[in-house]
């Protein structure tokens, strides 16, 4: 028999800029593209009013917190300049943090790290981990580490998103999305930044095959023992497409909902996801049964 893994005492809450989020039982993430070529919705909320009563829709469906994004980071997906990004997101978050709910931003940009986190929102969601360099040499972990609160999700992506699906990765993902979230950790540590604010994704699609995808869904443990909350992105992800046979997006909803519990039954602790209804449902069911079992 294998020896068991090392185990770190996962944190119970997540620090954000204005909230405690409470991550003994699953959270749900509503995604909100602001974007007009988003892979999986097509625009349908491309501008400020659309994405506003898009995310008012999400909450009342059930979200726990709201990630704003206004760039498309799908495969072969051409880079927004920093002034439209900053145009479609900034009056959608100027707005949205409102609200009273935990507002993550969804970039890999500084420029927009630093003026959403101004405006208000609580998380800085990041596909590129935080090592990109804005136009003022100022990168997304100097925004972050100088921030005193700010929540972050740490992403791993293999390459980048115009060639990450040409050139995937090769060898065991596990092993090396591991080593490259433990890397990134540290050097936040390192900047001062506190453990309690840090939760990890280790991307989804971004640069993976399909059977590394299923690879880290399944020894998803093994990612757990670095001490930090998991965030799951599988929703309507190309995987799940390959899997099921459905090539339309939005209509791998019966799949993306199954992943989804399929990780918070594997120890995740957020899941970001765009169909936040049916999700709630199935998770309510899956801690009705835990509750009991538990008794």
């Amino acid at each position: 028999m294998p020896s068991p893994l090392p185990s770190t005492p996962l944190s119970a809450c997540w620090q954000t800029a204005r909230f405690r989020i409470d991550l003994s039982r699953p959270r749900v993430m509503g995604i909100v593209n602001v974007t007009p070529d988003s892979f999986s919705d097509g625009g349908a909320h491309a501008d400020t009013t659309g994405a506003l009563r898009h995310a008012e829709a999400l909450l009342k469906e059930g979200a726990d917190i709201l990630d704003i994004g206004g760039e498309s980071t799908r495969p072969g997906a051409p880079p927004v300049p920093l002034a439209e990004e900053l145009a479609r997101v900034v009056p959608v978050v100027r707005e949205a943090v409102r609200w009273g709910v935990p507002i993550s931003v969804d970039t890999y940009k500084p420029e927009v790290m630093a003026e959403c986190l101004a405006l208000g929102a609580d998380i800085v969601n990041d596909v590129w981990a935080l090592r990109r360099r804005g136009a003022d040499g100022r990168s997304g972990e100097d925004v972050v580490a100088q921030d005193p609160a700010c929540g972050v999700v740490l992403m791993h992506m293999h390459r980048q998103p115009q060639d990450m699906q040409v050139q995937p990765m090769e060898g065991d993902a596990v092993a090396q999305v591991r080593e490259f979230l433990a890397a990134r950790v540290q050097a936040l540590l390192a900047r001062g930044v506190a453990r309690e604010r840090i939760v990890l994704d280790y991307g989804i699609g971004f640069g993976k095959t399909v059977e590394q995808n299923l690879d880290l869904l399944a020894r998803q443990r093994e990612l757990l023992t670095l001490g930090y909350p998991l965030l799951a992105g599988w929703s309507r992800k190309s995987t799940l497409g390959r899997l099921t046979g459905v090539e339309v997006a939005a209509e791998r909803l019966g799949a993306s909902v199954a992943a989804a519990l399929l990780a918070v039954q594997r120890g995740a602790r957020i899941v970001r996801v765009h169909d936040v209804a049916a999700t709630v449902q199935a998770l309510q069911v899956w801690m009705a049964l835990n509750d009991r079992e538990d008794a």
